[in-house]
């Protein structure tokens, strides 16, 4: 009698752990369809769906918690452009040059400490219109920074604000997403 009820919760314990571990599958793949969904969705879908794979908050995230995680990704690139951007003035001994920089350095100053968190503080308050109008405004003005080197043979720049324009792209289209319900 003995053997059969410890067979009977072993048996017990097995559909259950079972039915568990299904469970965490079938919400990991509904939160990998969720990133899939969106990211089909954006300009730029290998990179909108290798930004949100690789961030672990994305498997917990609904919409408006990816539209986060990619804004504040792009929080990340213009502070980590920024700091460039200083070394670069610092460093160069062109003074035409240095000038460049230290417009562009003052164009970026204000998106890193305003206008990205008030974006991001406008999503949190469900207000996706102002932060998509920002993402519009941060393009404007890192191409203002980008016309500094108009003539150049190359922007010192150039492929950290292709990326940029990529990733408002993306952020735009899932901030478009999250206005259309």
């Amino acid at each position: 009698m003995k053997g059969t009820s410890t067979f009977v919760s072993f048996l017990l314990f097995s559909c259950f752990f079972l039915q568990l571990t299904q469970s965490f599958t079938q919400m990991n793949v509904e939160v990998d369809d969720l990133v899939d969904d969106i990211c089909n969705k954006t300009p730029n879908v290998a990179l909108c769906s290798t930004i949100l794979h690789s961030n672990p908050q994305a498997s917990t995230s609904d919409t408006k918690g990816i539209a986060l995680i990619m804004v504040n990704d792009i929080l990340a690139n213009i502070t980590n452009t920024l700091n460039y951007i200083q070394v670069l003035v610092n460093q160069t001994k062109d003074l035409q040059l240095q000038r460049k920089f230290a417009i562009c350095a003052e164009t970026y100053i204000p998106l890193v400490e305003t206008v990205l968190p008030q974006a991001i503080d406008n999503m949190n308050k469900n207000k996706y219109g102002l932060a998509s109008y920002s993402m519009v405004y941060i393009g404007k003005q890192i191409d203002s920074c980008k016309k500094q080197f108009v003539g150049s043979t190359s922007s010192p720049l150039g492929d950290r604000t292709s990326i940029m324009h990529k990733l408002l792209d993306i952020a735009s289209a899932i901030l478009k997403q999250l206005l259309s319900g």
